[in-house]
């Protein structure tokens, strides 16, 4: 089957993001791009040392952020703006207001018909990373992996405008999907959303995992001692996209709303 287009040119633009220029070079081309996108650095090294766009992109925190330990508090994964939150209809989840799409499509079909059931009339909560946000993300949780599944597809942009005019757009784009068990017992689903430019996921628990690559098939990882602390970082974006977390019914209490800013390591929902 022939790559679509938005493949290609995430790829292009993967090249000349992890090319590494000489200093005064990639100096310029760095401190560019944090003027250019509004990019706060306070928490960061300075532009200069990154040898490359995408390292800039994909920088780490120089200095861990606090969090509750509290295990009834449930943070966010990541940076970013919470486009859509709230319950999830029988199957139904909302990709922005007013775009609906099926959850057990989105799963995809490497998830039995029990496992997509997990979340009827559960909870869902889509955040959106921008350019300008930090990139990595980390366990919301205490967390046991129990499955992850990389599904290629499409790169289309995850930003406002194409949420709100491409149907089933979370369902097109290349995602990798981790199966998770919370500390109570309780499952959910973290799907990593990809997006046009690199569409590179890292998950750094399963580096066989390559996204934007030439493959074409669904790829399978099941795991029986996989287990990650909340606050863990295990991977980033290679350029900005989305993260969308699915529960069970009756596992989470919201306390953000749609339009909300997050950042990593806030408490936005209590377990129950």
């Amino acid at each position: 089957m022939k790559r679509h287009i938005t493949s290609a040119i995430s790829q292009g633009f993967g090249k000349f993001a992890n090319k590494e220029f000489s200093l005064s070079i990639q100096t310029f081309v760095n401190k560019a791009y944090v003027s250019l996108m509004g990019l706060d650095m306070s928490e960061f090294a300075h532009p200069s040392s990154y040898k490359s766009l995408n390292k800039l992109f994909t920088r780490k925190l120089e200095k861990q952020r606090e969090f509750s330990l509290d295990g009834d508090d449930f943070i966010s994964p990541c940076d970013s703006w919470i486009s859509a939150c709230g319950e999830i209809k029988e199957d139904t989840a909302l990709q922005i207001k007013g775009m609906e799409y099926s959850c057990g499509d989105f799963l995809g079909d490497s998830f039995s018909e029990e496992e997509k059931a997990l979340v009827k009339d559960g909870t869902f909560i889509n955040f959106y990373l921008s350019p300008k946000d930090y990139h990595r993300y980390h366990m919301p949780t205490n967390t046991k992996v129990l499955k992850v599944v990389h599904i290629p597809g499409k790169f289309y942009p995850v930003n406002v405008p194409s949420l709100n005019k491409r149907i089933n757009l979370f369902i097109e784009n290349e995602r990798v999907v981790l199966k998770c068990q919370a500390q109570n017992g309780k499952c959910y689903y973290m799907v990593l959303v990809s997006a046009l430019n690199v569409g590179v996921m890292q998950v750094g628990f399963e580096p066989n995992i390559k996204t934007n690559a030439d493959v074409q098939n669904s790829s399978v990882y099941e795991y029986e001692n996989m287990n990650l602390d909340k606050g863990d970082d295990f991977g980033c974006f290679e350029m900005g996209s989305t993260i969308v977390i699915l529960t069970e019914k009756n596992m989470l209490k919201l306390n953000i709303n749609n339009n909300d800013n997050v950042k990593f390591g806030q408490t936005i929902a209590k377990v129950i």
